[in-house]
């Protein structure tokens, strides 16, 4: 099984390219956070339909406040992707989680306190494969451009419990890259830079 994975685009997931798999993932923040041309929604939308997959996954990020709007009107706000809320989708026998949350950033999307953080990650199954959350675990590819470690204890213990396959994200732009830990693959697939720059390249991974 071939998937490809992006997040962070930020309104510049056109140049990307075209990009083809059986998998696409999107980790989150599609949108910029002042974003509130409804529009965008439908751009991405039909942008997502132009891609060669047989399924499209994502997930909010805290900069897709269009995007938490739109869910309270519908569960699936695109109609060429799946969009994960503490949901499970099997592909071809795989086992795929996606969940938005977010700590710290009040006023931004998807955001979390503490002890929901914690009752949030509680909910991954033990059978999922391939993780896809916006933000990264604690001290896995979360330093960001002034050194500070923007990942989340409750998910690293999480992850720790459920030892994913694949655990996919984004949000720290600056650590970028793909990590092998002894029991899950971790890809920060960031798309863009600080300045938000389309300046990597979609991680491609063979399950």
């Amino acid at each position: 099984m071939k998937i490809v994975i992006i997040s962070d685009t930020h309104e510049r997931h056109e140049n990307l390219g075209a990009i083809d798999g059986d998998v696409l993932i999107h980790c989150g923040d599609l949108f910029n956070l002042r974003s509130d041309d409804s529009t965008q929604l439908k751009r991405v939308d039909d942008w997502f339909g132009r891609q060669e997959f047989d399924v499209i996954l994502l997930t909010g990020g805290n900069h897709d406040l269009l995007l938490e709007r739109k869910l309270l009107k519908r569960s699936q706000p695109f109609e060429n992707a799946v969009f994960l809320k503490d949901m499970v989708h099997w592909h071809n026998g795989v086992c795929f989680y996606g969940a938005p949350w977010v700590p710290l950033l009040t006023r931004h999307a998807f955001y979390a306190d503490d002890s929901e953080l914690r009752n949030r990650w509680a909910r991954i199954p033990q059978e999922t494969n391939v993780l896809i959350t916006h933000i990264p675990p604690y001290s896995v590819m979360d330093r960001s451009s002034r050194g500070m470690e923007l990942g989340c204890r409750h998910l690293a213990e999480a992850v720790q419990r459920v030892k994913p396959v694949v655990h996919c994200f984004g949000h720290v732009h600056h650590s970028a890259g793909v990590v092998q830990g002894s029991d899950t693959l971790f890809v920060n697939a960031s798309s863009v830079n600080s300045q938000l720059e389309v300046v990597h390249a979609p991680v491609v991974l063979e399950l």
